[in-house]
């Protein structure tokens, strides 16, 4: 149920469109306004290398807030390819932090700057070294409750690491999942074929990436052929056969899923939002979890995917709701 203490969200006209909400709320007329709001905050943000029990290096940024100071810690998990800058992101985590949230804004691996820190590649079943990095600022923060976001494939991983947390003594106040993947097979579906606007900003950056992979490690990687290839899920098969353990690409897209019954025994006090419009996240997958009582599942008309802009300022409904989940959970 939508928090009653911030106003509903309902977008009107062409800003209700979910192509609209999905493409602005990325654009570089957002990063502008949202840069500047957050000059601040990057001044105060101090960098953090964690290393996980397997060695992985992951690099993640910590802010205390200055006022209003609620002795909450807030982690926040960016989507694939984006990282701790992305406008959702950097947006909630400066709204979090003006509410008095202390946060921490993790990359994962070689997203952001930090394609240096490991030789092996990002995949997104790489969750043990998250969780870990995840375990051990919770377990460093002596302040007060901790709380988790992620967005898009951060939701997903946000899911994960709320089911497993309490086997790993990793103490989470509450969890949130903006527009999280559920079934990674049916978002690949979306992307082929749906608007070729998203297939071709994820192909874009996926190639920037690797390029810097390969120029940093070039006697590991030799990419040439995966180059070639022009689609998603092309370019997903090639790395799944060549640089992983998984047997074929439905193996690997099946080991992110949280679909079925994965979610079954989540004890993780867990909200899920998303909008019922969202080109990338097909609405049915989340219609099919099954009904759990630490799970509140909220889905909004309008909003796309990570978008939820309120009015032609670009400003952000989902950040506000973000802070006034936590701030709730505070008193509880």
């Amino acid at each position: 149920m939508t928090d009653p203490s911030i106003p509903a969200f309902r977008p009107r006209g062409l800003l209700a469109h979910r192509h609209v909400q999905s493409v602005l709320t990325s654009g570089p007329w957002r990063r502008r306004s949202i840069r500047r709001a957050a000059r601040d905050y990057l001044r105060r943000s101090q960098p953090r290398v964690i290393e996980a029990a397997d060695g992985t290096r992951l690099l993640g940024f910590a802010n205390r807030a200055l006022d209003n100071r609620r002795d909450a810690l807030v982690i926040l998990l960016h989507g694939w390819e984006g990282s701790v800058d992305s406008n959702y992101l950097l947006g909630t985590a400066r709204v979090l932090d003006a509410a008095g949230f202390d946060t921490f804004r993790l990359n994962f691996r070689d997203h952001g700057d930090s394609h240096h820190l490991n030789v092996d590649l990002f995949h997104s079943c790489r969750l043990d070294e998250v969780l870990d990095a995840v375990a051990q600022v919770q377990a460093g923060y002596q302040a007060g409750p901790v709380f988790l976001a992620g967005f898009s494939l951060g939701g997903n991983f946000a899911l994960r690491i709320a089911r497993h947390a309490p086997a790993r003594g990793v103490e989470l106040h509450r969890v949130m999942a903006v527009c999280p993947v559920i079934r990674p097979r049916h978002v690949l579906d979306s992307l082929e074929s749906g608007m070729p606007l998203y297939q071709g900003y994820f192909v874009r950056k996926w190639r920037r990436s690797l390029r810097i992979k390969q120029a940093l490690y070039p006697e590991r990687y030799d990419l040439a052929e995966w180059f070639r290839l022009r689609d998603l899920r092309s370019q997903t098969d090639w790395l799944v056969e060549h640089l992983t353990e998984f047997s074929n690409l439905d193996a690997y897209l099946e080991g992110y899923s949280v679909a079925g019954d994965y979610l079954l025994g989540l004890d993780t006090e867990t909200l899920v939002v998303t909008a019922e419009d969202d080109p990338i996240i097909p609405i049915s997958d989340f219609h099919a979890l099954p009904e759990i009582d630490a799970m509140d599942l909220e889905v909004l008309p309008h909003g796309g995917h990570c978008g939820f802009l309120a009015n032609w300022r670009l400003e952000s409904w989902i950040e506000l709701r973000v802070v006034e989940e936590f701030r709730r959970y505070m008193v509880r």
